[in-house]
């Protein structure tokens, strides 16, 4: 059976609060055995989720980077080298089952969770400004908003697709 993959998506110029976020959040994903995917890069939400899951014996964290080599977060795992600039977004959403966007984020981080809306993955907003609720939740589809890091286990429980391990 294949394993859960939850894409942890958010600033690489983050707030204290998403980084504080995004590694309890890294931590709590990774103890249920499921797979952390970030941007891969040694900054911001990318590097605090993966830090947080490289906490836990055994976590896998998978970093799909915009470039050709270099400049991964020392917490990856596999590292996936794409080449393909800020298109590597589509790589992240459509290779996550569900997709977090931890804190405000900037234009990259509202790219993917758009996407992840446009093709039906859930969205769990964790933490967002009442603007950026508003605004993703008038775009349709499945958004769910978490305002601590525990619930996002909850939610992804409750919205993850049959036939995966949760």
């Amino acid at each position: 059976m294949r394993r859960t993959v939850i894409g942890i998506m958010g600033a690489g110029a983050a707030t204290e609060q998403d980084l504080r976020l995004a590694e309890e959040l890294g931590e709590l994903v990774a103890e249920q055995g499921w797979v952390v995917l970030t941007g891969g890069r040694p900054e911001g939400v990318m590097d605090a989720a993966s830090r947080g899951a490289h906490k836990v014996p055994g976590a896998l964290v998978v970093g799909i980077l915009p470039s050709e080599s270099g400049g991964v977060s020392r917490h990856v795992d596999v590292a996936v080298f794409t080449g393909m600039g800020h298109a590597r977004n589509v790589v992240n959403v459509l290779s996550s089952n569900v997709v977090v966007v931890c804190g405000v984020g900037g234009p990259g981080t509202a790219s993917e969770a758009a996407l992840a809306l446009k093709v039906g993955r859930p969205l769990i907003l964790l933490a967002p400004t009442p603007e950026a609720e508003a605004f993703f939740c008038s775009l349709g589809g499945c958004v769910l908003v978490a305002r601590e890091t525990r619930e996002v286990i909850d939610l992804v429980r409750a919205n993850v697709g049959p036939g995966l391990e949760t």
